[in-house]
């Protein structure tokens, strides 16, 4: 039976449509779903809960702790974590778990970024974000990833990080990784400069946390570095046309480096983008080709 667990911090505006999906054409018992509403101020524990969803709920948020609070709970494989913005279809965790056949330890799907609606800077960011290498080899930008029982036995608990999709990435070496491109995430993008440069801030506190744990071996993983002038070289030099996006790229870039220098905690403590959840602004996943850029 194939575990899904879903960590939700004040997520009742999305929550609903996630597991929607997740369990649209999901046969009787077929997926073993726990939601941990973990802090909540809304009504998200309310909202999830349905026949064949688990909801675990915990006082304080953190997302370290739900994830490992729904592996508790949890009793099949794979396991699958799942962000509760994303909207995963029953056939897209079949496929998921599918592919974690042979010395496939971990999976997700492909990538696709909604980009509707956004501010010039936004999308300039993006049309050279998305396009760097470390997402078509990663396990992290989907908002989901897969792991067979042999690949979970990997770690004994999540660490009390905001990176876990980076953590996940670093326990697997690319032989061991699947991507199941019949299926792309839609992610979200932010619909303000601001709400981009607040989320890059997360990103990087969260990224230099977990390699500054794996570095004093506080986390058994060596954490993959970071690629800082592949922007340049895989992404612009190929395409000179994109070179004004560049430049907005690195601006953009810049600004959250400054902000995170500045921040307490270096930017790592777990927030998220506010805008990407209005209404409208859903993160789907199509039963098309990933983008391979």
């Amino acid at each position: 039976m194939t575990s899904v667990v879903i960590a939700a911090h004040n997520e009742a505006a999305v929550i609903g449509r996630c597991l929607d999906a997740l369990l649209g054409e999901a046969a009787p018992g077929e997926f073993d779903v726990t939601v941990v509403a973990n802090g909540c101020t809304d009504d998200t524990a309310a909202v999830a809960a349905r026949p064949g969803v688990r909801v675990v709920e915990l006082a304080t948020a953190g997302k370290a702790a739900a994830l490992n609070a729904g592996d508790a709970a949890s009793v099949g494989f794979p396991r699958v974590y799942l962000d509760a913005d994303i909207v995963l279809t029953t056939a897209a965790v079949r496929s998921l778990a599918e592919a974690l056949g042979g010395a496939a330890r971990a999976a997700t799907v492909g990538r696709q970024l909604d980009l509707t609606g956004r501010p010039l800077l936004v999308r300039a960011y993006f049309a050279v974000h998305g396009r760097l290498p470390v997402f078509r080899d990663g396990l992290f930008g989907r908002g989901v990833v897969a792991l067979s029982e042999a690949g979970r036995a990997r770690f004994d608990r999540f660490p009390e990080l905001v990176a876990d999709d980076l953590f996940l990435d670093s326990l697997f070496t690319q032989a061991e990784k699947r991507h199941v491109t019949s299926y792309a995430a839609r992610v979200a993008t932010p619909r303000r400069t601001g709400d981009l440069v607040r989320r890059l801030v997360r990103v990087r506190g969260g990224n230099a946390a977990m390699r500054a744990a794996s570095a004093n071996g506080e986390v058994a993983a060596p954490v993959r570095s970071a690629a800082r002038m592949s922007w340049l070289r895989d992404v612009v030099l190929p395409r000179p046309w994109l070179a004004p996006a560049a430049v907005c790229y690195v601006a953009i870039t810049v600004a959250a480096a400054v902000a995170a220098r500045r921040a307490a905690d270096g930017g790592a403590a777990w927030g998220r983008d506010e805008s990407s959840r209005q209404p409208g602004a859903e993160t789907t996943t199509d039963t098309e080709p990933a983008t391979r850029r």
